[in-house]
């Protein structure tokens, strides 16, 4: 089978190649290759390519810079998957489609369920959401779509590297404590995306590592793994403070912890603890690298 990765310079798209099944043949484009709003484009790499599975994994994913950015994001997370879904509406293919937790308003105190009502606070939010409302309205019954949550990676940027890079060089570091979610691995999300286009599975779904974090707790983990393996030498305090306090153009969900059940019961398999994929990225990150001591 033939399978088009788009986006495929970003870390899913990477994640995505690295954990391709046995007899998958990956044809990557990413934004500089393939720009997902163009019809044209899309249309003659779906006839070059022949893909019978097209994986969209590109988004315009810098959230507050989509306030003042807002018909860059919506060419690429609303405009762009409604490309895609057509060309594979007339090409035959089938389409899978990633979606945010930001679609949520953060109201409610329990996970969210795939069919919960969609309320996005902000650009992002909204652009992503309407993106999917395109996939599921040109493609209904030949593609699906799959929300995630904070969502990390050792080689792009991110949560965790952004505070690896600043723990390496701040002397106390302040980590909002009142937004609750669950981190979840690249690496093991992509996994889950093969699993799901190779059923052909139609819908809505969520995936996301299993517990519960807030950003602050996150950062602690980081941390002690980070010192653990190495990879720091020490970490710096790190200071709980409220959303409220840390000034950002978009609004964030208080509360996007997403319901999986769904999802794990179909594919027949368990979540692991965000600490435990936390941990296991970390360790692949140390083995690349010369350690804290050494440098």
């Amino acid at each position: 089978m033939i399978a088009l990765i788009t986006g495929a310079g970003g870390q899913l798209g990477n994640a995505l190649r690295e954990a391709a099944p046995p007899g998958m043949s990956v044809r990557a484009a990413t934004r500089a290759e393939l720009d997902i709003a163009d019809e044209g484009a899309v249309k003659s790499a779906l006839q070059q390519t022949q893909a019978a599975l097209v994986i969209n994994a590109a988004a315009f994913t810098r959230v507050d810079d989509a306030e003042t950015q807002r018909e860059a994001a919506i060419r690429v997370n609303a405009h762009g998957p409604a490309v895609l879904a057509r060309a594979c509406r007339d090409s035959g293919a089938w389409l899978l489609h990633v979606s945010t937790d930001y679609v949520f308003d953060g109201g409610q105190n329990y996970p969210y369920t795939a069919h919960a009502p969609a309320q996005p606070l902000s650009v992002y939010g909204r652009t992503k959401l309407d993106g999917e409302l395109a996939v599921s309205r040109e493609l209904s019954g030949r593609s699906a779509v799959v929300r995630t949550s904070w969502l990390y990676s050792p080689g792009h940027r991110n949560f965790l590297t952004t505070m690896l890079r600043r723990m390496a060089d701040t002397k106390e570091l302040g980590v909002v404590s009142d937004q609750i979610g669950a981190p979840t691995a690249a690496s093991g999300f992509a996994r889950v995306l093969w699993a799901l286009s190779q059923r052909r599975a139609s819908g809505c779904y969520h995936w996301c590592d299993s517990g519960v974090a807030s950003w602050f707790d996150f950062a602690v983990a980081i941390a002690e793994e980070s010192v653990a393996l190495r990879i720091l030498p020490s970490a710096p305090p790190l200071v709980p403070i409220a959303a409220a306090d840390y000034k950002v153009a978009a609004a964030r969900p208080r509360f996007s912890l997403l319901d999986k059940r769904d999802t794990e019961h179909l594919l027949g398999i368990r979540a692991p603890h965000w600490r435990v994929s936390l941990r296991e990225t970390l360790g692949r990150l140390a083995a690349r690298r010369p350690s804290a001591e050494a440098r």
